[in-house]
C-alpha cells in the first residue's frame, strides 16, 4: 500500500486499525496500546499492565507524540516536538477526555494530589500507588465507570465511599430492580452507597485532598478522589482544523469527516448524531474504515477525486451496543444490560427473578422485535438474546417466557 496512512490516537479503535493496514500510528501515551475496559482489574491487582496490551500493530507506535495541529491543504500533522508528519489519508482516533465537574477546589485540569479521573493507564497506576488497606477512597459518579472504580478500590483494601447523583446507580443501562441488586452486591463488597447525593467541593490541605463536601452540608473525609463523571470527546484538533464538529467529530457512513481525505472512529467520532463512546462500535468502526481505505488505495484516486470505497463498498450503519460488566467478590456478580431495559407503554414485559442467587432476566418487547434486556446474576440467555436484539428481526412465534429460557428460545 503506497498510500500515506497517518492515525492520530493509540486508544482501541486507532490500535484496531493498525492492526489492519501498515499505518504510521500517533500515540500520545508512552505505554503501548492496551485494553481500556481492563483497567479496573489492574487498578484491583488482578492484571499486571503488561498484560491488557493489544495485539501488536502492523509497524511500530510513535508513542509519547503529541499531536498539535493538522494542515488540511498541506496534509501534513504537526507535532508538539516539531516534527511534521505528511498524509494522504488521515484518521483521527483522538478518543475522549474525562469530564472534571465544577467543583469548588478544582481549577481547570490541575487537580488536587490524590484526586484522579480514572480514564488512562497512567491514572491506574498513580491510583494504585495511593491505595492501601485503610486509605479512604471516594468515587464520585455511580456509572459503569464509577461501579467499575469502586469495586478496584474496595478489592485493594481500601475503605470505599461511592457517591452518584442520579436515582440509582447505572441508570443508563439498568431498570431500577436491576439497579437495586447491584447496589446490594456493590455494598456486600464493602463499598458505601449514596444516591441522589451531589458533590458540590474538596477541601484540601497544603494541595493535597482531606475530604469530599456534599451539596447537603454532609463531609466525607478522603485521601483519595476518583471522578468517574463521564466522558467527552477530544475533538479540538478537529474543531481548529475546520472540520464539522456537533457533540463529536461528524462522519458519514464511510466514516469520512466533512474533508473527504480526514475520517474519525471510536470516542471521538458522531455517527447519525450519536456518539457511543465504548469499544464495540469503536472496533466496529475501525473494521469498517480499514475496508473503506482498502478498497479507495486499491488503486490511487486520481487528482482532485476524493476518496472512498466506492459504490457498494464497506459501510458503517451503526452499532447495537452490549454493556457487560463482572463484579468480584466472594460471590461474584455478572452484568448485561442491552438496548431499552425500562418499557414504554403498550410494551410486553418478561421477567424472571431469583432472590435466592441474586438473579435477575428482563426482556422488553415492543410488537415483534425485542428492544432492550438486562441480566444479573445468570448471563446464560445472553448469547441468544444478543443476537436477536443486534439482528432486529422478528421474533419467532412462540411465548415470550422463551426468550428467558438459557438457549433463548432457539
Amino acid at each position: 500500500m503506497s498510500t500515506r496512512i497517518v492515525v492520530i490516537g493509540g486508544g482501541t479503535a486507532g490500535a484496531r486499525l493498525a492492526q489492519r493496514l501498515p499505518v504510521t500510528l500517533l500515540g500520545e501515551e508512552a505505554h503501548a496500546p492496551y485494553n481500556r475496559v481492563l483497567l479496573a482489574d489492574v487498578l484491583a491487582g488482578r492484571y499486571a499492565p503488561e498484560v491488557i496490551a493489544l495485539p501488536e500493530t502492523r509497524e511500530p507506535v510513535r508513542r509519547g507524540v503529541r499531536a498539535v495541529r493538522i494542515d488540511r491543504s498541506a496534509r501534513t500533522v504537526e507535532c508538539a516536538d516539531g516534527s511534521l508528519v505528511g498524509y494522504d489519508r488521515l484518521v483521527l482516533a483522538t478518543g475522549s477526555n474525562p469530564v472534571l465537574p465544577p467543583l469548588r477546589g478544582l481549577r481547570g485540569t490541575t487537580l488536587p494530589t490524590g484526586v484522579h479521573p480514572f480514564r488512562t493507564l497512567d491514572d491506574c497506576l498513580e491510583l494504585r500507588a495511593l491505595v492501601r488497606p485503610g486509605v479512604r477512597a471516594v468515587v464520585i459518579g455511580g456509572g459503569l465507570l464509577g461501579v467499575s472504580a469502586a469495586r478496584a478500590l474496595a478489592g485493594s483494601g481500601a475503605d470505599v465511599v461511592l457517591t452518584q447523583q442520579g436515582e440509582r446507580l447505572m441508570e443508563r443501562q439498568l431498570d431500577e430492580r436491576a439497579s437495586a441488586l447491584l447496589r446490594e452486591h456493590v455494598e456486600s463488597l464493602g463499598v458505601e452507597v449514596h444516591t441522589e447525593c451531589r458533590v458540590s467541593g474538596l477541601r484540601q490541605r497544603d494541595g493535597a485532598v482531606t475530604a469530599v463536601e456534599l451539596a447537603d452540608g454532609f463531609v466525607l473525609d478522603a485521601q483519595v478522589v476518583v471522578l468517574a463523571c463521564g466522558v467527552r470527546p477530544r475533538v479540538a484538533l478537529a474543531r481548529e482544523a475546520g472540520l464539522d464538529v456537533a457533540t463529536g467529530i461528524v462522519v458519514d457512513d464511510e466514516l469520512r469527516t466533512s474533508d473527504p481525505y480526514v475520517h474519525a472512529v471510536g470516542d471521538c467520532a458522531e455517527h447519525a448524531g450519536r456518539v457511543y463512546g465504548l469499544a464495540g462500535p469503536a472496533l466496529e468502526q475501525a473494521d469498517v474504515l480499514a475496508e473503506v481505505l482498502l478498497a479507495g488505495t486499491a488503486g490511487r484516486p486520481g487528482p482532485g477525486a476524493p476518496p472512498g470505497g466506492g459504490p457498494g463498498g464497506a459501510r458503517y450503519t451503526g452499532t447495537r451496543s452490549l454493556t457487560r460488566l463482572t463484579l468480584g467478590g466472594p460471590l461474584p456478580l455478572d452484568l448485561a444490560a442491552f438496548g431499552e431495559a425500562t418499557a414504554r407503554p403498550g410494551d410486553d414485559v418478561v421477567q424472571l427473578t431469583d432472590a435466592t442467587r441474586s438473579a435477575y432476566r428482563k426482556v422488553v418487547v415492543r410488537g415483534d422485535r425485542l428492544v432492550g434486556g438486562v441480566l444479573l446474576g445468570d448471563l446464560a440467555a445472553v448469547g441468544a438474546l444478543a443476537r436477536a436484539w443486534e439482528g432486529d428481526e422478528a421474533l419467532p412465534d412462540a411465548p415470550l417466557l422463551h426468550l428467558l429460557t438459557h438457549d433463548g428460545g432457539s
